[in-house]
């Protein structure tokens, strides 16, 4: 099975967005979704949330920096099971709105984590 590295949508009329068929075992922990570090946002798997962002996050409580990273990705933060029979995700218009996505949306991977802008 070929590895699907973007995809396009449209939300629907309740803001959720539909995973393709191909990528929901790979979200079937659930997902998290929270702001980029530009105008984007970044969407994880609850399982590589938990194993890598959660640890480095975990950084020394006086460092900056830490504190930083801790604000921008926890601020708006959503966690979410996938939707099994669907394979939806409800997006808060909070971060559509961060983000600038109205109704279209581009997903692209990086890495281990997806990340959704508006379509132009």
């Amino acid at each position: 099975m070929a590895t699907i590295d973007y995809f396009e949508r449209k939300l629907d009329d309740k803001k959720r967005l539909t995973i393709p068929t191909e990528l929901r075992a790979e979200l079937a922990s659930g997902v998290v979704v929270t702001r980029g570090f530009k105008k984007y946002l970044h969407l994880y798997s609850k399982k590589v949330w938990d194993e890598e962002v959660e640890p480095a996050l975990k950084g020394d409580i006086l460092n900056e920096a830490t504190g930083d990273l801790n604000v921008q990705f926890r601020m708006g933060k959503i966690e979410s099971p996938l939707d099994a029979k669907q394979g939806r995700v409800l997006l808060e218009q909070h971060l559509l709105d961060y983000a600038g996505i109205k109704k279209d949306l581009i997903a692209v991977r990086a890495g281990r984590y997806w990340r959704l802008t508006a379509r132009p």
